[in-house]
């Protein structure tokens, strides 16, 4: 599931121009996206990513294909001085189910997915 939120929010950034992400859909939720599922999906990580402040989730569905999810901001930070987010994932399409968190900055106008070795846990 991670790679299926990287590669749609990647869409909706511009992000998939730079980089090839196909074949990572494999056994996701978004393998059987259609694409109007892509299209709502894309549109609801852009809201989340541009416009939504932590705590708060955006949702998305397709009545027609039963297809629908979440994203929520769970927490804005910076990370080498980049504005960043971490965000939980939540699909269904077709009976299939995922369920992830990622870090995503906003470098050069774009999102990119950080690796977890990049990401520093909060202070408690």
């Amino acid at each position: 599931m991670r790679l299926i939120l990287a590669i749609a929010l990647a869409a909706a950034s511009s992000l998939a121009t730079a980089q090839n992400w196909s074949g990572l859909l494999k056994n996701t939720p978004a393998e059987r996206f259609d694409e109007e599922d892509r299209r709502l999906f894309r549109d609801a990580g852009r809201k989340a990513l541009d416009g939504t402040p932590d705590s708060q989730s955006v949702s998305w569905e397709n009545p027609r294909t039963r297809a629908h999810g979440e994203i929520t901001v769970l927490r804005s930070f910076e990370s080498k001085g980049l504005p960043c987010k971490e965000l939980r994932v939540r699909n269904e399409a077709s009976g299939r189910k995922g369920d992830s968190t990622l870090n995503l900055c906003r470098k050069d106008g774009k999102w990119r997915l950080l690796s977890s070795s990049q990401v520093r846990k909060p202070a408690p």
